[in-house]
């Protein structure tokens, strides 16, 4: 798919949020979900399980997209980072000051993992009795669950005004505007690899992901080394100035 495509899919998708679809909320989550992986990863190892990095992610994707305008004049996913980022560090250093069970927490996050699956399929939301049924737990249990994974009221919470943030976001500690940076800009590499053209996404890959030298690099595409030469310095010069 081409990257305009895409910025073009989410305008579509957000307006429709923005009108409030919640079956296009749902879709928009399903459309950025590698982003909320891309995130995860960098979390790994911290104690908590990969999938339950991207579900609690997920949150946060959630709340960038209730609270993201189309009149920023920035991409959402430079926007969606340092939201998807604070979810994920919020739940690695704060458990909340009441301690819950690993288990209603896991459980809340299979439950609202149905929900989203029930917005995205059906274009409805389901009510806790159905959750409940659906995941095969008491609406006691569902309630208990699904209050596990909502945040205290606190620094973190999101402030409704104009738009929708947490007065973390807004006074960020170093360390997580650091990290949503250095995030942000691998994503903003990313995209600017997927639109090379296709020889020269090969050189790339060879070269900076392989660690070819330019002489490995040509005789695995049939080419020169002053070809290779010669390509890596258009590449690099067009990544300068698509990342400027």
């Amino acid at each position: 798919m081409e990257q305009t495509s895409i910025y073009e899919r989410n305008a579509a998708l957000l307006e429709r949020v923005r009108n409030g679809d919640e079956a296009a909320e749902a879709e928009l989550v399903e459309e950025n979900l590698g982003l909320v992986r891309t995130v995860a990863r960098r979390f790994l190892d911290r104690g908590t399980e990969y999938e339950d990095l991207v579900q609690i992610g997920t949150i946060g994707m959630i709340k960038a997209i209730r609270s993201f305008s189309l009149e920023r004049g920035t991409a959402f996913s430079t926007y969606a980072v340092p939201l998807i980022v604070g979810e994920i560090r919020r739940h690695l250093r704060d458990d909340g000051p009441i301690k819950v069970s690993r288990i209603y927490k896991r459980r809340g996050i299979s439950l609202m993992h149905e929900k989203n699956r029930i917005v995205a399929e059906e274009g409805r939301e389901p009510g806790i009795a159905e959750l409940a049924q659906r995941c095969g737990v008491s609406v006691e249990e569902a309630a208990i669950s699904l209050d596990a994974i909502s945040p205290v009221t606190s620094l973190a919470d999101f402030v409704y005004g104009e738009d929708t943030v947490t007065y973390e976001n807004v006074i960020a500690d170093e360390e997580s505007e650091n990290e949503s940076e250095k995030i942000c800009d691998r994503v903003a590499l990313s995209q600017c690899i997927q639109r090379l053209p296709p020889l020269w996404q090969k050189i790339v890959l060879m070269r900076y992901y392989r660690n070819l030298t330019q002489q490995q690099t040509a005789s695995a595409l049939g080419l020169t080394q002053v070809k290779i030469s010669r390509e890596e310095k258009k590449i690099l010069a067009y990544l300068r100035q698509e990342l400027s």
